[in-house]
């Protein structure tokens, strides 16, 4: 098997096994996403599927227009960002859903920074 194969094999085994213990937890699911440039967050109600909150380095109110996003800087505002909407909707309590995305860098920098911004995980 190619390399790139195994790699992204690896990487849907890592998400089924983080959203398989999270759909179990029964609460709304705060999901990451990460690109090379942008990064974005959402909360997510499972049993009504519905998105309830999100956020990403695409508004430009975050980054403004044509500046590079993919940094940790931007992670932390995002994470500010979707805590006080979150608050906002009266959400409090949420589990964390990485994804395929190793818990570091980035998605670290986002999810300490909505604990910090009130929301618990």
């Amino acid at each position: 098997m190619k390399l790139h194969k195994r790699i992204r094999n690896r990487k849907n085994r890592r998400a089924f096994r983080v959203r398989n213990r999270i759909r179990s937890a029964g609460r709304l699911r705060l999901s990451v996403f990460r690109s090379n440039r942008h990064i974005y967050a959402q909360i997510i109600d499972d049993e009504a599927g519905q998105t309830l909150v999100c956020a990403s380095t695409m508004e430009e109110a975050v980054a403004g227009p044509g500046k590079y996003a993919g940094n940790i800087e931007a992670a932390t505002k995002i994470g500010e960002l979707l805590a006080s909407r979150a608050k906002e909707k009266e959400i409090e309590e949420v589990a964390f859903d990485r994804g395929k995305f190793m818990y570091h860098g980035r998605v670290k920098a986002l999810a300490d920074a909505a604990r910090e911004g009130g929301l618990k995980f």
